[in-house]
This record gives structure tokens, C-alpha cells and sequence, in this order.
């Protein structure tokens, strides 16, 4: 009965799914620069006299109009990131579209950590970075952030408000599901 209760109240802790995000309001302004880049290339495009012969505007209208796209969709893609947390998986979306995403079982996930400061210079700048020392890792904003231990000693490391809360989470779960342990040898032969 007293395990019942004991289970009871940790349920009350733990929500079913956990859902948290992250947002960066500067990367609205790297995609307005998009925009700008790609109003040029069709500006160019529309009002040239086409003097100066095709092949230079071909070259700066194909130009600004691929830089502002690249731009554009780069930056909407890390303008924010969502983290659900189920009692199967951690699932990490990015952008308005939820690309790129990255979906780790906690089966695979050997433990949490909590960062109080995860910056974008640490990874190399936004968006989704790998790095051979460090692991794999959604930055869309300096703050805290959360690391997953997976069990191939990799790591993967994603920006989100409330990242303390996610780390109890996903602890919980882990305790939740580990395997019990093998019985002690009895030291007869087998």
C-alpha cells in the first residue's frame, strides 16, 4: 500500500509530457535582411536596362535572390525550438515547420544534465551544431539549456526555458524505466 502512495505522489510531480521552448527575437532580424537580399535580386531582375550584358545581372540576380533565400530559411528554421519529453522520447523541433528535429529514446539516454549557460559562441553560432569533443547540440539562444548522456557516450545539448524541470523529468523517467539489476554471482560453477 505504502508503494502505491509513494508512486501516487511521484506521478503528481511528473507530468505525462513535458513541453518547453526557447525563442530568439534576433534571428527575425537576420531574416529581414533575407528579405531585403531577395527584393533586391528581383528588383535587379524587373527594372534593369540589361546594358551591361546577361551574364553579370544573370550572375547578381541568381546571387541575392539564393543568398536571401538561404538567409530567410536559415534563420526562420532557429527563430525558436520546441522540446517535448514523453515517457518514450525527447523530441526537439525547430523553427515554424519543425526542421530540423531530432527525435533520442530515453532507452538510448544514460542520463540529464542541467546548464545554467549554454552560448552560441561555446557551439560555433545558432542553429544546429556538432562538434567532436562536445557532441551534438540546437542553439537558438544563450541561457540554459539541457544535456542529454546518451548511452554511445555521445552528448546532445539543446536550449529551452525551464531546462531544470525538463532534467527532473527525464531523470524520472530513467529511474522509471531502468532495467533491474542482474543477480550478484554465487560463486558455484555453472
Amino acid at each position: 500500500m505504502r508503494d502505491h502512495a509513494s508512486n501516487q505522489y511521484a506521478d503528481e510531480r511528473t507530468p505525462a509530457v513535458w513541453t518547453g521552448r526557447a525563442t530568439n527575437r534576433f534571428q527575425w532580424v537576420a531574416a529581414v535582411g533575407g528579405v531585403a537580399c531577395l527584393a533586391l535580386g528581383i528588383a535587379l531582375a524587373v527594372q534593369s536596362a540589361w546594358t551591361s550584358g546577361i551574364a553579370p545581372l544573370l550572375m547578381a540576380v541568381i546571387g541575392c535572390v539564393a543568398a536571401g533565400l538561404l538567409v530567410l530559411f536559415g534563420t526562420l528554421a532557429f527563430v525558436h525550438v520546441a522540446v517535448k519529453v514523453d515517457d518514450r522520447a525527447m523530441e526537439v523541433r525547430c523553427g515554424h515547420i519543425g526542421v530540423p528535429r531530432r527525435r533520442i529514446l530515453l532507452s538510448h539516454v544514460v542520463g540529464a544534465d542541467f546548464e545554467p549557460s549554454v552560448t552560441p559562441r561555446h557551439w560555433g553560432g545558432w542553429g544546429y551544431r556538432w562538434r567532436p569533443e562536445k557532441g551534438t547540440a540546437v542553439v537558438v539562444r544563450r541561457g540554459e539549456g539541457l544535456i542529454l548522456r546518451l548511452g554511445d557516450g555521445r552528448t546532445f545539448t539543446v536550449t529551452v526555458d525551464d531546462a531544470e524541470s525538463a532534467v527532473r523529468v527525464i531523470r524520472d523517467r530513467l529511474r522509471d524505466t531502468a532495467p533491474p539489476t542482474p543477480p550478484a554471482p554465487t560463486g558455484r560453477p555453472v
